[in-house]
């Protein structure tokens, strides 16, 4: 590379002092990277500012206007050409760096929007005149009065004018107020006393709002944010280790996302996005969730703040814990233990999901009125009144067709089954996997296969956690033949593998033996069984904690031992599965996050043909 390709000449240059416009112009970069960097920093003042009421106006997705409105403290006269230079703040005193408390503290904010637009700072403080101060690429004007009546407003114009390589950089309108809309909401989750309106006026006028949030609680600011069906399928969080606090809500994990849209991690009030409590996150669901889905959480961690470095980076959305470990143990422990609480519960949307794959085509017509339901006798009479000759007697249990799916009897005269078994009792397999069961009111689908592989993972980490899991020797061990590389993984797991009931030897070169498995699994392909478990060990790599790679090989374990699809089941099989699938944590999503039952209430069922 020569002189030339670095713009450094060949002769030396004298070191000199930035000024203040270039600075802040470098500054910049760091603190105003788009137009959703420029919202998040000044609706973090106004939030410093003690508002109760802020208003976000933004036109061209930010680039030619945004506008902060609160109704806050103010800014007096003497003051506002201070807050317009670097490193000024009234949120540090100078001597404490580690006791912050507040989102900004850095005093970089307002000089550097000033530097690369147009701004306008307006401010008024109670009892006093209100005053203006403009600055355009980083000079600025006099201060002149103002009419306004409280608090400020901060109007930023044309967005990187005195920088316009920067615009080549900026994305579409529609993704910039994407960016703006989440920016707006990851704070507002940080504020539920604080009413929160955003506006896109591009067109003039008043605009359309695009997101108006008003006072409340966390729990109305989090359905506000993320949606009634998230309320509805999340789990209150509230636990404490050490000093360090979590609250908030964890979604189910039969309500997962595609994509880590919807995790909103707070730090003392402050929204992060750091890599230790992402990890923590990611493990407490690896139980549940494969690795294509994410969890959706809205978790608040409260600490001391010297327990805590923020100034890690001018973005204030990176956090240092003093002991990562602690924060970490505080998630994935408090998530697993408000999931186990959770028992067998599955997401509504589940139901909802089917509901809408089973509506049916609806004639045109005025709606037909159905007479009250009778009574469960009434209609057993009535059921064998009307069937033909023969059939009365026997029920559906003497139609011997051939079909493919096993049927219980149940005579129509039958009790329906107790409030106290959420699941029902079952009535018949469909297809060789599917139970249908009737409850109190209404009834469950259950994937067989699904809810056993949950099963049998949760009772093989009970016997694992208890050292005790019993192994059942081979007749003629399983010789499997792998490479080098699966060899070398199942011979540094060996004792992890023994510790779950797996016994496996080297056989010659290229090939290992099974020879013992766990006792829960009876008959399995120990083959294909091995080839899992070399699979699960080099996805996992060394970056997983002992604990969670002998989960994820438990999960491969419990998947081949489960009940599997063709496999016609008696009443009582069905029945003990239900029972035990009530009495286990979890049982509502398999080891990959999909349901393991659908439950569609009586007015469910009677929407379906028009009866409601």
């Amino acid at each position: 590379m020569t002189h030339l390709d670095r713009n450094i000449g060949a002769a030396r240059r004298h070191i000199r002092q930035l000024d203040a416009t270039e600075s802040n112009r470098i500054a910049a970069g760091e603190v105003v990277e788009r137009p959703a960097s420029a919202v998040k920093e000044l609706l973090e003042n106004a939030l410093d500012a003690g508002a109760g009421r802020i208003e976000v106006a933004i036109a061209d997705g930010g680039k030619t206007l945004i506008r902060v409105t609160d109704d806050g403290h103010g800014i007096p006269r003497d003051e506002m050409p201070l807050a317009l230079s670097r490193h000024a703040t009234s949120k540090l005193d100078g001597d404490d760096l580690v006791n912050i408390r507040s989102f900004g503290f850095r005093g970089e904010a307002l000089p550097s929007i000033g530097a690369v637009a147009r701004l306008r700072l307006s401010s008024r403080v109670s009892g006093a005149e209100a005053w203006e101060l403009a600055v355009d690429g980083g000079a600025l004007a006099e201060v002149v009065p103002c009419s306004l009546r409280r608090g400020t407003v901060v109007e930023v114009r044309d967005l990187f004018h005195a920088t316009p390589a920067r615009l080549k950089f900026l994305r579409t309108d529609r993704a910039e107020v994407q960016a703006i809309s989440d920016v707006v909401k990851r704070l507002s989750l940080a504020a539920p006393g604080v009413a929160i309106t955003l506006r896109d006026v591009s067109g003039g006028g008043d605009g359309r709002v695009l997101f108006a949030v008003e006072r409340g609680d966390a729990a109305a600011r989090a359905e506000a944010v993320l949606g009634r069906e998230f309320r509805e399928n999340a789990i209150e969080i509230e636990t404490e280790r050490q000093g360090i606090g979590m609250t908030g809500f964890a979604a189910l994990p039969t309500y997962s996302r595609g994509a880590a849209v919807a995790q909103f991690l707070f730090v003392n009030g402050r929204p992060v996005r750091d890599k230790v409590l992402v990890g923590a996150l990611r493990g407490a669901y690896s139980d549940f969730l494969s690795r294509d889905r994410h969890p959706a959480v809205c978790l608040f961690l409260t600490c001391p703040p010297d327990q805590v470095d923020v100034n890690v980076h001018p973005a204030k959305t990176e956090v240092r814990f003093r002991e990562p470990g602690l924060a970490r143990g505080l998630v994935v422990s408090g998530l697993r233990h408000a999931l186990a609480g959770a028992g067998h519960r599955a997401s509504t949307t589940v139901a909802d999901a089917t509901l809408g794959a089973m509506q049916p085509a609806r004639a045109p017509g005025a709606p037909v009125y159905q007479m009250d339901r009778p009574s469960l006798g009434a209609r057993a009479t009535a059921y064998r009144a009307q069937a033909p000759e023969g059939f009365a007697e026997r029920g559906f249990a003497g139609q011997d067709q051939g079909w493919t799916a096993s049927r219980v009897e149940m005579p129509v005269e039958d009790a329906p089954p107790p409030a106290d078994l959420p699941l029902g009792v079952a009535r018949a397999q469909l297809h060789e996997n599917y139970i249908v069961a009737q409850t109190a009111d209404g009834m469950v689908l259950v994937d067989a296969h699904a809810a056993h592989e949950r099963l049998v993972y949760e009772r093989l980490k009970a016997q694992a956690a208890a050292r005790a899991v019993p192994s059942q020797a081979l007749l003629i061990p399983d010789i499997v033949d792998l490479g080098a590389d699966d060899i070398a993984r199942l011979a540094e797991a060996a004792e992890m593998l023994a510790g779950v009931g797996l016994d496996i030897a080297p056989f010659g070169a290229g090939a290992v033996a099974v020879q013992a498995i766990p006792a829960a699994l009876g008959q399995v392909d120990g083959k294909a069984l091995v080839r899992d478990i070399c699979d699960e060990l080099a996805d996992g790599g060394e970056s997983r904690a002992v604990a969670e790679r002998l989960d994820a090989i438990l999960s491969r374990v419990a998947c081949h031992g489960s009940v599997r699809t063709g496999r016609r089941m008696q009443a009582e099989e069905m029945n003990a599965l239900l029972r035990e699938m009530e009495a286990t944590p979890h049982s509502g999503q398999c080891n990959h996050g999909r349901p393991t039952y659908v439950e569609l209430k009586m007015k469910d069922i009677e929407r379906l043909f028009g009866r409601s």
